[in-house]
């Protein structure tokens, strides 16, 4: 990239590195509710009016309520014997993250497909921000393309760049046209 950049990491800009141990606190006591499939008191680890911003699928859910009724009751229902298990968590003052997965049975409709049955993998990140003892942002990735190839749902259509690795299609280059085949 040539010429001016654009400012980065603004909203970690001025972390208060005292918070740390607080936040780990806050955000291990809400993974074990989680695990524990609390909804009607998840409040003690979020703020009321705290914002859950998922990608494409998940969608974005503002205050406690949304995100039980959006969110905790249909993954819930469509996800029985669930647990989380964070396999890495970062820390530095109001901010924690984590990467990891939840290992579920799918017992009920999930984006249109029935219950399989089938034990599945859901791999996730989260981004916390935590102000006065609770959750006030809580940035989420799922990734939802790969729990429905393992349900059988091929969201792609062969196209996933997936197929770039078993040798399947070229991968294009920049400024070239793209060629399928081996």
């Amino acid at each position: 990239m040539k010429g001016s950049r654009p400012e980065q990491a603004v909203l970690s800009r001025g972390t208060d590195l005292s918070r740390t141990s607080e936040t780990r606190n806050v955000v291990e006591a809400m993974v074990d509710g989680l695990n524990d499939h609390r909804i009607d008191d998840i409040d003690a680890f979020f703020a009321r009016d705290f914002r859950w911003i998922g990608n494409c699928g998940c969608g974005t859910k503002t205050g406690i309520r949304e995100f039980q009724d959006n969110w905790q009751r249909p993954f819930q229902a469509a996800f029985s014997d669930k647990v989380c298990i964070d396999e890495a968590r970062l820390f530095m003052g109001e901010w924690a993250a984590a990467f990891g997965r939840q290992e579920a049975t799918h017992s009920g409709e999930f984006m249109g497909v029935a219950p399989t049955g089938k034990r599945i993998t859901i791999r996730y990140m989260d981004f916390w921000k935590v102000v006065g003892g609770k959750i006030v942002d809580n940035w989420v990735m799922v990734d939802f393309p790969d729990v429905l190839a393992q349900l059988g749902v091929d969201v792609f259509d062969g196209h996933g760049w997936e197929a770039f690795d078993r040798g399947e299609r070229r991968p294009p280059r920049p400024g070239k046209e793209t060629i399928d085949g081996g």
